[in-house]
């Protein structure tokens, strides 16, 4: 059985349950309701940060995601950064609680990650850079987590590229010192968690609670339930 530098886990659909979709939608609506008293109306904030998202999942490396998020948001409202920024980061750490509510509870999500740092010199919580810290903990401490159970939280402050680009994930492992091919990567995404990371020769495990496929790469690899992946877990 190998024995892995580094473990990697997705939150959105892996450790925190959810309908992707749904709460997208949710947590949109709370965050227009937040920024409305800057004169942003919720069809002009959702515009706005739809582009910076795709700013961000396009990044080139040049600058960080938060840099990309806010040339193009504040851009399209016309609101500076320094006021909107503020607001947001309060939200992220107090309004954004009420998007639980678009979520499920998973009772595994801390023993696996407990099992993983028994199984690995390193424990990651590789989710997608689009969220500020803040709010990266926000939606851990859903399912009892928080960042001090990983060596390395990716968020859009610290981070320059996005899922599904492999660079992503290379950036990790350049920063940790990490040999891809020791690495096992657990996501529920297909195209992102296990196409993304297996094209560096990371390992895999597709986690189908909330499965998210790929008709174009399907994962042929180890899967099952997030109850199947923590028993894989204890075995290693």
């Amino acid at each position: 059985m190998m024995t892995y530098q580094a473990i990697l886990f997705d939150l959105d659909g892996t450790l925190l349950p959810m309908d992707t979709e749904a709460f997208t939608q949710g947590y949109f609506r709370l965050l227009a309701k937040a920024v409305a008293p800057l004169g942003i109306t919720p069809e002009a904030m959702i515009s706005a940060l739809w582009s910076g998202i795709r700013a961000m999942i396009g990044n080139d490396g040049r600058r960080s995601n938060r840099e990309r998020f806010w040339e193009v948001f504040s851009a399209e409202t016309g609101v500076a950064q320094a006021l909107c920024e503020s607001i947001c980061d309060r939200f992220y750490t107090e309004g954004f609680h009420q998007a639980r509510a678009f979520t499920r509870d998973n009772p595994l999500a801390a023993e696996a990650v407990r099992l993983a740092r028994q199984k690995a010199d390193k424990v990651i919580l590789a989710t997608n850079p689009l969220f500020p810290l803040p709010g990266q903990t926000t939606r851990m401490s859903w399912v009892g987590l928080r960042p001090s159970d990983f060596d390395l939280v990716t968020s859009y402050e610290g981070d320059r590229f996005c899922k599904p680009n492999p660079a992503y994930y290379q950036d990790i492992c350049d920063r940790l010192s990490l040999n891809p091919a020791r690495c096992l990567m657990i996501g529920n995404d297909e195209r992102e968690d296990m196409l993304a990371a297996h094209s560096l020769g990371m390992a895999g495990y597709l986690v189908t609670d909330c499965l998210l496929p790929c008709p174009e790469h399907p994962w042929d690899g180890p899967r099952g339930t997030f109850a199947n992946m923590t028993a894989m877990l204890r075995r290693l």
